[in-house]
Order: C-alpha cells, then sequence, then structure tokens
C-alpha cells in the first residue's frame, strides 16, 4: 500500500542538490533533487498525467463543500497519495465550491487558469521552498476570485494573506509531508478566508483520514484528521 515511485513503488529520497534526471516514462531532462531509492524519476507533467479530468468534474459539480470535491479528485486513477497534483487540485475544488455557492466568477475560465497556475508549482516545493503547493494553491483561488495581479492593491494583499495563513496552519502542525493532510488544512483555511473576504460561504464537513495506510509517513495522532482522533 505504502507506494511511492510510479515506476517501482520504492521508497522516494530527496538530494542536497539539484542533478540532471531523465524522466523513466517520457524521457526528457532535467535538474531536480528527487528520485526513488532504485534511481527511477518522474517528472512532474508524467505524474500529474490525466489531471485535466478533473475540469470535467468540477463542471458537472453542484457541492458547495470544496472537501467533497476533493474527496472526489483524490478518488480519481490519476491522483497519487503525494504529488505535485494536490497543487492543482486544492484551487479548483475551492473555485467549484465557491461559484456553487454563489461566487461570481466564470468557473470554465477559473480552472483552465488555476490547471495552468498550479502545474508551475513542483513537487517538493514544501520541503526545498518552505511553502507548500497546497497552500500556495489556496493563493492563487484567492487571486483568481479576486482578479489579483502583481499591481493591484486589496487583492494583492488578499491573496498572499491567504497564502501565509495556509502556511501558517500547516507550519504548526509541521512535517514530514502529507499531500492528503495539507490539502485538506489548506482548504478548511480558504473556506475561512474566504467567507472574511468575500462573504461568501462555502460548506465544511468532519475530516476523517482514509490515507493512512498508504502513507509511509504518516504522522498518526499528530494529524487532526487521523482516525485515532475522530
Amino acid at each position: 500500500m505504502k507506494e511511492e515511485c510510479l515506476i517501482c513503488k520504492a521508497p522516494l529520497e530527496y538530494l542536497n542538490e539539484d542533478v540532471l534526471m531523465e524522466c523513466a516514462i517520457c524521457h526528457k531532462q532535467e535538474m531536480s533533487k528527487t528520485r526513488c531509492v532504485n534511481g527511477h524519476y518522474v517528472c512532474n507533467e508524467c505524474h500529474t498525467k490525466g489531471i485535466d479530468g478533473i475540469i470535467g468534474l468540477c463542471l458537472k459539480e453542484d457541492s458547495r463543500n470544496p472537501i467533497e470535491i476533493v474527496r472526489k479528485m483524490m478518488d480519481m486513477q490519476f491522483c497519487h497519495m503525494h504529488g505535485p497534483e494536490h497543487h492543482i487540485m486544492v484551487g479548483c475544488a475551492l473555485l467549484t465550491a465557491y461559484r456553487n455557492a454563489g461566487g461570481n466568477i466564470d468557473l470554465p475560465s477559473a480552472l483552465n487558469e488555476m490547471v495552468s497556475r498550479g502545474s508551475k508549482v513542483p513537487g517538493g516545493a514544501c520541503g526545498f521552498w518552505g511553502a507548500c503547493g497546497a497552500a500556495v494553491s489556496t493563493g492563487m483561488f484567492m487571486s483568481i476570485i479576486t482578479a489579483s495581479t502583481p499591481l493591484a492593491e486589496e487583492a494583492w494583499g488578499h491573496s498572499n494573506l491567504m497564502t501565509s495563513r495556509s502556511l501558517a496552519r500547516l507550519g504548526e502542525t509541521g512535517g514530514p509531508r502529507c499531500c492528503k493532510r495539507n490539502s485538506y488544512m489548506s482548504i478548511l483555511t480558504a473556506i475561512e478566508y474566504a467567507e472574511e473576504v468575500t462573504g461568501i460561504r462555502m460548506d465544511k464537513s468532519e475530516i476523517i483520514c482514509t490515507h493512512t495506510s498508504s502513507n509511509r509517513q504518516c504522522i498518526g495522532k499528530r494529524c487532526p484528521f487521523h482516525p485515532l482522533n475522530a
């Protein structure tokens, strides 16, 4: 159950510096710090292959609860225990629930923009950048719904505050990484802040994690969503 490498299922290892890697699937060469203990490397594009399917899911969705929506995404075949797909899924789930709760956005356009932005955040950003991609995805969500740009005033502030609030919540819990835990925490934080900023109230529900047996690095009862804390 505790698979990490998409090629051989072996654990991943993280290097101290970038080295030239060749993707075991598409054979593209690029610099990276991440590979499995058997030397396999999979690029972000191959790791997230099939994620475009979430747009169809979102456009058919009528839920106001982004937790429910992201859980449906996590059940899709493309989604792994960990990976950069979560950097896109969090924002897309929020955009969908926000629109369904009454938010005034063009959802198809917003989802495409979220996929474009989120796909640029690489795997491992949580540990190497000090900025988890799930948390950054909430900032992208806020940026999209407020039409922020680098020259905006209030919208610029709200987008950065959104990311910082999500990061603070993740940092207080501590590591190691768990893309499911970080996604849930980031979404819950975004539900609160989006209502504070826009007045739009999305729904939320109790979360009991069903992925503990698939995560080599599960932190157990330290995670607020672990079944032992239910």
